[in-house]
Parts: C-alpha cells; sequence; structure tokens
C-alpha cells in the first residue's frame, strides 16, 4: 500500500520542526514512563519498602530497549496502554516486575510524563521566540531612522519609522515572554499521588508513615530533575493548567499573526516584502505575482492556534469530581498541536524577520503623496512667525487642500499641494524654507530614539539572558 493513502498530519510533514515533532512522539513519552517507574522503585527501596539494588538496576539496565510490538499486543488484550506496557516491562526485567508501578495509578506516569514533555516544549518554544525577537531587533536598529507613513484606521497617519513599527511587534513577543516566564515559575508536576490524589496507597504500603510518604514524592521528583508538584490532585494533576499553556502559546501566535498582516499589508502597498526565492512561483495562472505566502502560512496556523485554548477550557471545565476520562484523546491531539503549531509559526517567523526586503524608494513616494497635507499646520505656523493672519492662512490653505485633494481621488492625479501654495503670494514668507519644512525626519518625533531606547533597555537584557539559544535560522520546508 502506497504510504500517500492514509492521511498524515500536516503539521508533521510539512511544518512543525522535528525537534517539536520528536519531543511529543511515542518514543520519548515511553521511555519517560520508564524513568517514572525506576525513580519511584528506587526511592521506595530507599526509604525501606522490600525493593532490591539488583531489581532496580535490572529496571535500569532495560530503561530503553522497549519493545513496541510486545507492548502493542498487550494493549489490544487488555485496552489499557499504561498496564500494557508494565507487562512489556516486567519481561524485559523479570526479577523487578512484581515491583513495578508499586502503589501508583497510571496518572503517575501519564500526568508527570505529560507535563515534563510539555516543559521541554516550552523551552524549544523559548529557544524559537527568543531568536525571532533577535532577528527582530537587528531589523529595528537597522531601520530606526528610516522614515514611513503610519496608518491608523488603515488610514495615512503622522508619520513613524520602518524601525519603531519593528519595536511594536518586537514589544508583542516581550510581552510573551514575560508571560512564559510567569509560566515557567508556577511550573509542577503532579507529584506521586495515588489514585484519587490521597496517597492511600502509600500509607498502606508505608504502614501509615507519613513522613515518609512526603519524603517519597520529593524524592521521585528530584529523580527526574523537579522540585516542586501540586499540593493537592485528583487523579490527575488540574486540567486548568493545560489552559494556561495553551493560553500562552496562542499569544505567541497573536503576536506573529499581527506581524504577518501587516507584512502582507505592507508587501500589497510594495513597501515592504517577504523572502521570495529565485525560482518560487507566486501563482499558477498569474505569473508575475509575488504572493506573501510565509506570512499567510503564519496567518493561518496562528488561526488554528487561537482556537485551542477554548478546547482546554471546555475539558477543564467538564472534569467530574476527581477525573473522567473524556479529557484523553482530546489531550492527545489538543496540547501536543498546540505545542507543533507554535513552533512552525516560530520558525517560518525566523525567516520572515531575518530576510524581510525594504523598499526605501517606493515609501518615499508614498510619504511624498501625502506629507503635503500633514505639513499644512507646519506651513500655516511659519506664516504667522512671518506676521501672516493665521485664520486666513487657515481658509487659503483649506481650499487649497481641497483642490489638490480633488485632483488626487477624482483626477487620478499627483498631489500638487505644494505646487499650488509655492504659487500663493499669500505663503511667500515660506516660499524658500518648504523644502526644510517638509523633510520627513521632521515629522516622525522620537521614533528613532524610542527603537533604540526600547532594545537597550527592555530587549537586550532578554537577549543577553538567552545568548546560549541564539543563533538559529528559520527553514521553510515546502
Amino acid at each position: 500500500m502506497s504510504d500517500k493513502v492514509l492521511y498524515e498530519n500536516p503539521l508533521n510533514t510539512r511544518y512543525a520542526s522535528r525537534e517539536m515533532q520528536e519531543n511529543f512522539g511515542d518514543e520519548k513519552r515511553f521511555r519517560l514512563w520508564r524513568k517514572l517507574w525506576i525513580a519511584l522503585a528506587e526511592s521506595e527501596m530507599e526509604l525501606g519498602l522490600p525493593i532490591t539494588q539488583a531489581q532496580v538496576d535490572e529496571l535500569k539496565a532495560h530503561a530503553e530497549d522497549i519493545d513496541y510490538a510486545k507492548a502493542e499486543e498487550y494493549e489490544r488484550q487488555v485496552r489499557h496502554d499504561v498496564m500494557a506496557h508494565v507487562q512489556a516491562y516486567g519481561e524485559a526485567a523479570p526479577s523487578a516486575k512484581g515491583i513495578i508501578h508499586l502503589g501508583a495509578t497510571s496518572c503517575f506516569v501519564d500526568c508527570n510524563s505529560e507535563l515534563m514533555i510539555m516543559r521541554d516544549g516550552l523551552d524549544i518554544i523559548l529557544k524559537r521566540l527568543v531568536n525571532v525577537m533577535d532577528k527582530l531587533k537587528n531589523f529595528a536598529l537597522k531601520y530606526k531612522d528610516q522614515p514611513t507613513l503610519g496608518f491608523t484606521h488603515l488610514q495615512p497617519a503622522q508619520l513613524t519609522t520602518v524601525g519603531k513599527r519593528a519595536a511594536l511587534w518586537l514589544q508583542d513577543l516581550m510581552l510573551d515572554y514575560e508571560n512564559l516566564q510567569n509560566l515557567y515559575a508556577c511550573f509542577r508536576l503532579r507529584g506521586v499521588k495515588g489514585t484519587t490524589g490521597t496517597q492511600a496507597s502509600f500509607l498502606e504500603l508505608f504502614n501509615g508513615d507519613e513522613k515518609k510518604i512526603k519524603e517519597l514524592e520529593k524524592r521521585v521528583m528530584k529523580k527526574l530533575g523537579y522540585s516542586r508538584v501540586f499540593g493537592v490532585t485528583g487523579q490527575t494533576y488540574p486540567r486548568k493548567f493545560d489552559y494556561n499553556i495553551l493560553c500562552v502559546l496562542s499569544q505567541i501566535a497573536q503576536s506573529a499573526y499581527k506581524f504577518s498582516n501587516d507584512i502582507r499589508l505592507l508587501q500589497s502597498m510594495k513597501e515592504v516584502e517577504e523572502p521570495f526565492e529565485e525560482a518560487q512561483i507566486g501563482s499558477s495562472a498569474m505569473a508575475y505575482k509575488r504572493n506573501p505566502m510565509r506570512s499567510e502560512r503564519i496567518s493561518s496556523l496562528a488561526r488554528y492556534m487561537l482556537s485551542l485554548p477554548v478546547n482546554a477550557a471546555f475539558t477543564a471545565s467538564t472534569q467530574w469530581f476527581e477525573r473522567t476520562l473524556d479529557d484523553s484523546a482530546n489531550r492527545r491531539i489538543v496540547n501536543a498541536q498546540a505545542f507543533l503549531t507554535v513552533d512552525a509559526i516560530l520558525n517560518i517567523y525566523m525567516n520572515v524577520a531575518e530576510n524581510l526586503v525594504v523598499y526605501d524608494k517606493v515609501i518615499a513616494k508614498h510619504i511624498a503623496q501625502e506629507l503635503p497635507f500633514m505639513a499644512t499646520e507646519n506651513i500655516m505656523m511659519e506664516c504667522v512667525k512671518a506676521g501672516g493672519d493665521r485664520q486666513e492662512l487657515h481658509e487659503r490653505i483649506r481650499v487649497l487642500s481641497m483642490q489638490a485633494g480633488k485632483r488626487v481621488k477624482r483626477e487620478g492625479g499627483e498631489n500638487n499641494l505644494i505646487e499650488l501654495i509655492k504659487n500663493d503670494k499669500l505663503f511667500a514668507s515660506v516660499h524658500d524654507k518648504l523644502d526644510d519644512i517638509l523633510d520627513a525626519k521632521k515629522f516622525i518625533g522620537r521614533a528613532p530614539q524610542q527603537t533604540q531606547e526600547f532594545i537597550e533597555n527592555e530587549i537586550q537584557p532578554i537577549l543577553d539572558r538567552h545568548v546560549a539559544l541564539l543563533g538559529e535560522k528559520g527553514d521553510v520546508r515546502v
């Protein structure tokens, strides 16, 4: 049978990195299960349960040689993935067969491993995020002095700079970074809690010794590299925590969505363009087209990501008492795909941010079309300084502006407001100053300084903190 007959998830085949795919792959998940079983058995042994060092050693010796065929065969029989792997592990380590999973419930391995996988996934996201920030920083600094039309309501407004606009994109990502850091700060594992979270099975094993139960949880977590656990749980960790994680991922997608939409609009204006390769085809019919396919892909993937937190919200809301299993199939899909989606988004974002093309002459042309209107206040004030009547000047410049506007909108001509002013004797006092008044850099305010200060004070410290993660390149596979 051809491998093209069956559906394949495009997040795997087209978009997400191999690194993130492996992070959510079965190989990692099942190895973590065995790591958890080893940590539990070893800690139980250390605290006096009848488990031998030889049994623990045998578990460690077979931590990674997983017989997947056997585990799948057992699962078909027992309809329980955890018990299927317990049995497969027991066959590989027969002396330890009787003590694997001792006192634990399935969620000991399920929940703790899922949280560890998502924690590692956040590390991958962090790496991608700071690399995007680094590339946007370089772009913002390069173009911090380049005047460009600002837009409010998608209508030309006061000038800003190309770099200042990039600083806005960068600030969105900085806020996402802060939210990610907050998530790290409150990250916990489920811990060692037993079937309904009461630790009753461990109370039985340790003959009612509560101190040993508390120590057991600490030791197991330490062996896994974690120190914090949820203080209380039902059978699972709170599904609300999934919602918190997906919300942070959604916010990153929101920032990327905003960036990609801006690039798509700027490319339509021919001011800024995403990378377009020599052999790339924009349209099967219109050979001249240079479509912003990378930015459109970011938008498309981000739209999907924005829909996922509400799914996690429903799951968190509908857990009955200590837990129900209607979360399981759903979470297998949603949590992994959220990480794969944002990984793909940031990978493309890196590629676009590093290779943006700025067409300064087109930008200057657009400024020249709109700046005369924006400069009327400056022109009028200069005339007043030379002794002119403000009200008379205001009325005349209003009339001339209407004439120029009619020429642009109704006749399709160029904006000739400055020419009209040059030919009007009322404005004679500024005729020789118009070029200076119309210098675009006089209309950008503190945009260059704001950009420089923002990057120095808020962005560079983040990049310095994560300098070891920098240097990645965005890879667009298809």
